[in-house]
């Protein structure tokens, strides 16, 4: 029997190309202003057009301030940049969400709410994140500005088959343990290259009790263990999120998209290439200390004695000393936000903290919701009014402080607790040194101005 990788797969397959690659059909493209420019060139120079200009979908997200939307950009990098997506979708003729439109937002965050991530699809983006888009029961994965270039012209792509794994959690999470702390300890488990050359198929008790926010967080973070992608096979909490919304089939459509759906699965006696098991209850809310995702501990652990070449430079990079715990440390800045952790169920978890508390007087915070609609949610739910009475700011959408492509840098040297996805050497900012987290470590470390335990408050 297939695997569910394999079933979706094949289904996509237009030929195989006798030892070569496969040829994929693509069911969606997204494209951001960031890895989109060359590949509208190519277009250009070869004088053609886009094959399905209905599949595709753009937006600016990387490069957009997450303050002062309405007005012009600042930074020039950042403006042309947003400025050629707006011009190369008029050109071809493509929907684009540009900056203000309350469409817009992170694209990995976007793609979900909007209904355009179906269960079943092949979905591409020029992004290494586009993992996300797998929580839909999707086969989602980041491409090179070429390949985007080959989906633009044809709707397919030449991709190897990758190898399957299967990742089974078992158990029931503990208090205060989210998704993220999830996919930061399989991380430091598999290592950020023990999943390379494979697809993940998350599944268990965990995943299955998962939300839809928490099955985003983490196939969002299946590409820092090297892998392909991620996914998790639709369900019930999948078709419940997916139902209503604005791209989601409607009607008769609706019946037959969920009877389809509904065989999405692997076979009891499906066959992958690798099995990893874990229980839950070996995990508590983590923190990262090193300069990869992988480099993490429970937070009330010690870092490790010793480590592999690069542990050292590591430790050295952020300040931190083997063997020492994080626990108390003073932090300077505070990022709620990114395609990992930038959703509503992220804010809610962030407003249960701060509520009735006070941000740290020696903390800049940087809340910057996923999309509009996240914001539009926010202020439904009254939880701006819980975070503006702790002394938080919410910003406007965009990637912000994930990475050093807008306004939002972390300066050199300070220490910054991030629900974003990556901690390497200047992520953040030139100098600046990243802790990985979920909203609940965040919001603690926000409110005491110190690493804290989200368990304690």
């Amino acid at each position: 029997m297939n695997t569910l990788f394999d079933k979706i797969w094949d289904k996509h397959v237009v030929q195989i190309v006798e030892d070569g690659p496969t040829q994929l059909y693509i069911d969606r493209l997204y494209c951001h202003e960031v890895t989109s420019p060359q590949a509208f060139d190519g277009m250009r120079a070869r004088g053609i057009k886009c094959f399905r200009p209905s599949q595709i979908f753009c937006m600016p997200d990387h490069n957009t301030p997450t303050h002062d939307q309405d007005k012009e950009i600042q930074d020039p990098v950042s403006k042309n940049q947003v400025d050629t997506l707006a011009k190369n979708t008029r050109d071809f003729g493509l929907t684009h969400y540009g900056m203000m439109d309350k469409n817009n937002g992170i694209i990995h965050v976007v793609g979900p709410e909007k209904g355009l991530s179906l269960p079943g699809m092949t979905i591409v983006c020029g992004d290494s994140h586009t993992s996300t888009h797998g929580a839909m029961g999707a086969v989602a994965f980041g491409i090179g500005t070429s390949e985007v270039e080959m989906v633009m012209a044809s709707q397919c792509i030449l991709q190897q088959k990758p190898k399957s794994m299967r990742i089974t959690i078992n158990g029931k999470l503990g208090k205060c343990v989210t998704a993220k702390d999830v996919a930061l300890y399989l991380m430091s488990k598999l290592t950020t290259s023990g999943a390379t050359g494979y697809f993940v198929e998350y599944a268990g008790e965990v995943v299955e009790h998962l939300s839809m926010e928490g099955r985003l967080t983490l196939c969002n973070l299946s590409i820092e263990m090297g892998a392909r992608g991620g996914f998790v096979a639709p369900d019930d909490t999948t078709f419940e999120y997916i139902k209503g919304r604005e791209y989601a089939p409607k009607g008769d459509d609706w019946d037959k998209a969920v009877s389809y759906w509904k065989t999405l699965r692997s076979g009891d006696d499906a066959v992958f290439d690798k099995e990893l098991t874990f229980d839950a209850a070996d995990i508590e809310p983590r923190v990262t200390y090193g300069t990869n995702p992988g480099m993490g501990i429970g937070i009330t652990e010690s870092l490790p004695q010793t480590g592999d070449a690069g542990f050292q430079k590591a430790l050295d990079y952020m300040g931190f000393k083997a063997g020492e715990k994080l626990l108390g440390k003073k932090i300077d800045y505070v990022f709620l936000g990114a395609c990992t952790n930038g959703r509503i169920e992220d804010f809610r978890a962030f407003a249960s903290i701060a509520k009735g508390r006070k941000k740290s007087d020696d903390v800049v915070a940087w809340l910057v919701p996923g999309s509009w609609a996240v914001d539009r949610q926010i202020r439904e739910e009254g939880l701006d009014k819980i975070l503006n009475d702790a002394g938080f700011e919410i910003r406007q959408p965009g990637c912000s402080a994930c990475l050093a492509m807008n306004d939002d840098k972390v300066p050199a040297g300070k220490y910054c607790v991030s629900t974003s996805n990556r901690n390497f050497e200047g992520r953040q900012g030139p100098g600046a040194r990243t802790i990985l987290c979920s909203p609940l470590v965040a919001a603690a470390a926000a409110v005491t101005g110190v690493i804290t335990d989200p368990r304690e408050l």
